[in-house]
């Protein structure tokens, strides 16, 4: 393990450092969302693109579900470290990695247990319908290997092996990238191609991981031997995982809540919001990469009581944030056509998804405040603050401002809600972070 990294050196290098490999990582990921979009928009079926946009939420659950050990895991293990308490960091590796297995088989059962009701819920009809479930079924049978990944790509980063975490991210997204054109198109499988090539992609990011933790890692274990965690450890762990989970979780209701929400206006609208959302995807995981990649810096230094480099190492990250996602939300305000233009060859998406992105992103800069103050919290095992923010953002605050938002100012009430959101949010951060921090 390469104290110096979180010790001495210099904060815009050690925040870099950790960061970058997360941001690249990402970036990778996004490509492959960007391709799998791509491929299933050229099927020039609008109810198949509609079908999976509506199942995008079971896969941010997922990934809410692997936050809850990841995040959480990674969170305590970095101030152990910080504490040199490197034994109890090494049993809490152990007990993430099984328990992220645990809670994958967990969530397939009970999501193919209420199937239908789920899906309708969703907002899938009669049009719809038929590709939902196909995505869907064919998720869920890989849902284990796909929470299991935020574990260890997550708990690498406590020892700084961060380049490690990015190459398993990596490798799973390009293998995804090669199968979705051979699932979907080669084979015909459509929704259901695109929904295996994910699974097979994230077991080989899983197998991967299992390699490092084996060969190269000192102070991580992927045992079963090590699993022996006391029950306050188990509490700190689920303290700061919960809320992490929530911010994901709760984007998965905020996806939801706009698709029922559009579903009056038709099926294209619906399609038009999907696709918009993985290109806001594309700004909204860079910040998250360069927020969440310094949580081990974050965390090792407040549980080393450094508090002088963890003020040096939180200011250069709001700097930093709040720059980048301004230079993000003028790009894809000018660009915006285009950019929708390489998704979908329908003018008709593309001119309803030109003023959804426009204003999908428009409070990006004050996403990035709510990032870093997030992390912040995280890092440092202030929960309360975390779960405020995580229940707010796309949660609470989001609700209520789609409400009165869509009923006050009708259809472009319910695309600005977003942006006035991250707005109102921030502001809770601001104020939450003067009082924990």
């Amino acid at each position: 393990m390469n104290n110096d990294l979180f010790t001495s050196m210099p904060v815009r290098k050690a925040y870099m450092k950790l960061a970058v490999p997360v941001v690249l990582s990402m970036v990778v990921t996004l490509i492959y969302n960007m391709v799998d979009t791509f491929f299933i928009a050229h099927t020039n079926n609008a109810a198949l693109v509609a079908g999976v946009a509506l199942c995008s939420p079971i896969f941010t659950l997922m990934i809410a579900v692997g936050d809850i050990l990841g995040l959480g895991g990674s969170s305590v293990i970095s101030r152990q470290f910080g504490m040199q308490k490197y034994d109890d960091g090494k049993k809490l590796s152990a007990f993430c990695f099984y328990g992220a297995i645990a809670e994958g088989l967990v969530i397939a059962a009970l999501l193919f247990a209420f199937r239908t009701p789920v899906l309708n819920l969703l907002g899938a009809d009669s049009t719809t319908l038929p590709h939902a479930k196909q995505y869907y079924s064919f998720l869920l049978l890989g849902a284990p290997a796909i929470i299991l990944t935020f574990t260890p790509s997550n708990i690498l980063r406590t020892e700084g092996l961060a380049k490690e975490s990015m190459f398993g991210t990596v490798l799973g997204a390009v293998i995804n990238m090669i199968l979705d054109p051979v699932f979907i198109f080669g084979l015909q499988m459509g929704a259901a191609g695109a929904a295996i090539a994910t699974v097979i992609g994230y077991i080989c990011s899983d197998l991967f991981f299992i390699r490092v933790l084996l060969k190269k890692s000192k102070r991580l274990s992927s045992s079963i031997s090590d699993v022996r965690v006391s029950r306050q450890k188990i509490s700190e762990i689920l303290a700061i995982g919960l809320p992490a989970s929530i911010t994901n979780l709760m984007q998965s209701i905020c996806v939801a809540l706009t698709n029922r929400t559009l579903l009056p206006y038709g099926t294209n609208h619906i399609a038009a919001m999907g696709i918009v959302m993985k290109v806001s995807m594309i700004a909204m995981l860079i910040l998250v990469g360069f927020a969440y990649g310094a949580q081990p810096l974050i965390g090792y230094n407040y549980g080393s009581g450094d508090r002088k480099r963890l003020k040096a190492v939180l200011g250069f990250g709001y700097r930093f944030e709040i720059i980048l996602a301004l230079v993000f939300t003028a790009v894809l305000s000018v660009a915006a056509k285009p950019i929708l233009g390489v998704f979908m060859n329908d003018t008709d998406i593309v001119r309803l998804g030109v003023p959804m992105l426009r204003l999908q992103q428009a409070g990006m800069a004050f996403m990035s405040v709510v990032l870093i103050t997030t992390c912040a919290f995280q890092a440092a095992g202030k929960a309360l603050g975390a779960f405020l923010l995580s229940v707010s953002r796309q949660g609470v605050i989001f609700a209520l401002v789609l409400v009165i938002a869509s009923h006050v100012f009708g259809y472009y009430g319910i695309l600005a809600s977003q942006a006035v959101s991250d707005l109102l949010t921030a502001g809770l951060a601001l104020i939450l972070y003067r009082r924990y921090m």
